[in-house]
């Protein structure tokens, strides 16, 4: 259970923070970085659901709520030391790329194969679920990029790579299911 009291702590005031597990690691660190940057996703999420309604919204609600459970995953480095940490590490499991997956499948069975790129556009909450999808791919990036150093669950990074899809596929479901959608036009403007 977290209990929040005091909100400011001062004891990163000298540009470091510490992990889930204890250990002190700069601001800046690949690690911080990486889950640093689930979280600003997940606020553009919450902007997102100012636009979404009905069945979106709660998907995008989930969401949320597993971009919390990457954070708590991203901030314990070493996993061979979960069985001794005094609670039990949440870790992002394949169930909830699963999940993702399904709900991918189910969104996509209704659209019109693309024969463009898409650009962000058409409805409000589709632009601000194409600005999930590319903060998520940078997510991506920097978690992958962690891995080649240090140790990072896979289904996380699985998950970030099946919800930069899920936002794509979610943006053609808000454009009306992909009518409204931008279409690149290759070379309109020389």
């Amino acid at each position: 259970m977290v209990v929040l009291s005091k909100i400011y702590t001062r004891t990163g005031d000298k540009g470091d923070t510490a992990l889930g597990d204890g250990q002190r690691v700069a601001k800046h660190s690949a690690r911080v970085s990486a889950y640093g940057t689930s979280d600003e996703l997940n606020a553009f999420v919450g902007v997102a659901r100012l636009e979404a309604s009905g069945e979106m919204d709660a998907a995008l609600a989930r969401i949320q709520n597993d971009l919390f459970d990457l954070g708590a995953d991203m901030c314990r480095p070493d996993m061979a030391k979960d069985a001794e940490a005094e609670y039990p590490p949440l870790r992002i499991a394949d169930v909830q790329v699963e999940r993702l997956e399904a709900e991918i499948d189910a969104m996509n069975k209704d659209l019109q194969p693309l024969r463009s790129f898409v650009l962000p556009g058409g409805s409000k909450l589709s632009a601000h679920l194409h600005v999930c999808r590319t903060v998520a791919r940078r997510a991506e990036r920097l978690a992958t990029e962690l891995a080649t150093e240090e140790e990072v669950n896979p289904a996380a990074v699985r998950y970030l790579n099946r919800l930069s899809d899920w936002f794509f596929v979610a943006s053609r479901i808000a454009n009306e299911n992909g009518t409204r959608d931008v279409l690149w036009v290759p070379g309109a403007n020389r």
